[in-house]
């Protein structure tokens, strides 16, 4: 429901911040005072075309803001969900400049208007005398139907089976337009995925094979050199052994104290001569057991070779055919799974088709059931209004072609007069009319599901005595389920509200100026008994006055 509506530099009004409540609430006010403003900066909000009258003269800007609280409004919350916008509250804002440009935003992130026209169809609805635009579309009473009929959540679902059918037929379509073109894609990838099962190309063996070609192609170079070191290292006449025996053997013949002095020296040479030894080992052995194997060279080449041709093949590098053979088999694996295959899509668009039918053949029958249930109910209603020898009933058709919604047209018929026929509601009744036949039907809907708030504008026009009383009650009636602001110049009604906001035009410092208040209950009773006997207000309007808002409020307790 609406809670806050903020108003700054909006038309004649300078700044205004109303707190609004649930329940039923008047606004009542002079002729001229200004009560269709408070609509109309709300109607901004929710996406109504703004122009360069809508800002207060002098100024550079009107700032509208309202703020909902759409906890029960599951549309609503779903809505934001769907576009990614916060919805821990809902608060809808239009600027509109001197120039007559717009700007919007929800929840404080930029959008369109029609973003906001759009959001605000799932927050609140505005009947007046002179435009029912949602009464005179037939979605709408297909909506009303459903949401009498408790169909709300089967007709969501359907629209979701009827996407998904939708959906298989689209890609069947595609598949057969394109059957040569996908044959021709598989032939090529199964040809393409099985050259690369044969290569069988494992994890890190380009790598092992690059280095062991490398090592291979120089073996017999390191063996030579080896061979060489070996030969270093041996006693013969040059040896490096032959030497250190030669070195050891003069130092040995010194005097003793001669040795004690290079005894470090001997024995690094000792040292060196054991290190020698052990390194000549190594060397025969390296040299002894390393044989040259010419074939395994030419294996490891000729696989490398193999590996670089298929990688130039795809245009690809050698690191990167383990990745491309993963995926051209997942691409060939797509093309031959059920999504490509024609018999079994076939076969997921009859059963997807099947599905909706069934679901839409049970919403069907829940609708003929309720359709005369709720035909009777405003009825019923019309004839409190004063329309007692209207009828109205609810014709369904079938559609030509399956909607989302289902296969049938819903339509509210009227017969104004008896012995004429029921014709589409849009094309029979006048305004006043259809202000009360709009009022029988929320009441009716409004009885078996939380309906959004509702703004009637002067819905009133045209009746009074009883009747109004009567308006007024089904409006307060309306607004025990929600949310009712009501403008209105009939006591009968302003009497029965849960709450009364009165309007009035100053003049201040030489301009007029808009004001807005929530009366207390002893200012209901002097706006009543304005409303009922003028500006002079004696004892006896007055008592009047209170004696209608006691006997209206006393009535609902």
């Amino acid at each position: 429901m609406l809670i806050q509506l903020a108003i700054r530099d909006y038309a004649i009004v300078e700044r205004l911040d109303l707190d609004l409540h649930d329940g039923m609430t008047a606004i009542t006010g002079e002729t001229g005072a200004g009560k269709s403003i408070m609509l109309g900066a709300l109607g901004l909000c929710l996406g109504e075309r703004a122009d360069v009258g809508s800002v207060r003269h002098g100024c550079e800007r009107a700032d509208i803001s309202a703020r909902f609280d759409i906890t029960r409004l599951g549309d609503a919350r779903a809505w934001l969900a769907e576009r990614e916008l916060p919805q821990d509250e809902c608060l809808l804002r239009r600027v509109v400049t001197a120039s007559g440009r717009s700007k919007a935003w929800i929840n404080g992130q930029p959008v369109t208007v029609s973003d906001l026209k759009a959001l605000g169809e799932h927050l609140i609805e505005v009947h007046s005398q002179h435009a029912h635009q949602a009464l005179l579309r037939e979605e709408t009473h297909l909506r009303l139907l459903d949401t009498y009929a408790g169909q709300t959540d089967a007709v969501t679902a359907l629209g979701e089976h009827f996407h998904h059918w939708r959906a298989c037929r689209r890609r069947l379509r595609d598949l057969q337009e394109s059957g040569d073109e996908v044959q021709a894609r598989r032939q090529l990838l199964r040809y393409q995925v099985e050259e690369l099962d044969q290569l069988a190309l494992g994890e890190g063996e380009l790598e092992t094979l690059e280095d062991e070609q490398t090592q291979l192609a120089n073996l017999e170079e390191v063996l030579g050199d080896a061979q060489f070191a070996a030969d270093c290292c041996d006693q013969d006449e040059h040896g490096a052994l032959s030497l250190l025996h030669q070195a050891n053997a003069r130092l040995g013949n010194a005097p003793e104290k001669t040795q004690r002095q290079l005894a470090d020296a001997l024995a690094m040479l000792g040292e060196a001569q054991i290190q020698i030894e052990e390194a000549a080992r190594e060397l025969h052995r390296f040299v002894d057991t390393t044989e040259l194997d010419p074939q395994r060279l030419t294996d490891v080449e000729n696989r490398l070779g193999e590996v670089h041709r298929i990688a130039r093949k795809h245009h690809v590098m050698p690191e990167e055919l383990r990745d491309l053979h993963q995926r051209l088999s997942d691409e060939l694996a797509s093309l031959e799974g059920g999504e490509h295959d024609l018999e079994a899509l076939s076969e997921e668009v009859e059963q997807a088709r099947d599905t909706y039918r069934e679901q839409a053949r049970a919403i069907s029958e829940a609708r003929l059931e309720a359709a005369r249930d709720f035909g009777e109910a405003v009825q019923a209603q019309l004839a409190f209004l004063g329309l007692g020898k209207a009828t109205f009933e609810v014709a369904i058709s079938p559609r030509e072609t399956p909607q989302t919604e289902g296969l049938d047209q819903v339509r509210f018929m009227i017969s104004a007069n008896p012995g004429q026929p029921s014709r589409p509601l849009s094309k029979v009744a006048s305004g006043g009319e259809l202000s009360r036949i709009s009022l029988a039907i929320q009441v009716v809907a409004a009885q078996h599901s939380s309906a959004p708030s509702m703004v009637f504008d002067e819905v009133d026009v045209g009746v009074s005595g009883a009747i109004a009383e009567i308006v007024g009650q089904l409006l307060r009636r309306l607004g025990a389920q929600g949310q009712i602001l009501t403008v209105t110049h009939l006591p009968q009604v302003a009497a029965q509200a849960h709450h009364h906001l009165h309007i009035e035009k100053r003049a201040e410092h030489d301009t007029t100026l808009t004001h807005m208040a929530l009366l207390d209950d002893a200012g209901r009773v002097r706006e009543l008994a304005r409303m009922l006997g003028g500006v002079k207000l004696s004892d006896r309007t007055l008592a009047h006055a209170r004696e209608m808002l006691d006997a209206s409020q006393h009535a609902q307790h």
